[in-house]
């Protein structure tokens, strides 16, 4: 009988180090599982603050394109260009005398 237990020691003593290297292994791959998580995450949040400015930059511009397109339809009127050149220019239609404050 001690020879069986002679052979089956070095069985589980090799079954421990297959062990202890897989957990080696899985310990590696987790920390390395960890890293890479912790790096996504940190770029995800740079990428959100870039897409709120972005998105902020945008709708800026659609106020201003708005704003623009109405100042255009506005120039389009004989009487808006009128109002404008009587306020800005003192210029008046003929036969009027332009008053003048101060």
């Amino acid at each position: 009988m001690p020879s069986r237990n002679v052979d089956t020691k070095p069985t589980i003593t090799g079954a421990r180090r297959r062990l202890k290297l897989l957990l080696f292994i899985m310990v590696l791959f987790m920390s390395w599982a960890v890293y890479v998580l912790i790096v996504q995450s940190g770029q995800l949040s740079d990428r959100s603050s870039q897409l709120l400015e972005a998105d902020q930059k945008l709708a800026d511009a659609q106020v201003k394109n708005e704003s623009l397109k109405q100042q255009v339809a506005r120039l389009n009127d004989d009487e808006y260009i009128g109002q404008i050149a009587r306020k800005e220019h003192g210029l008046g239609l003929p036969g009027e005398i332009p008053i003048k404050t101060k």
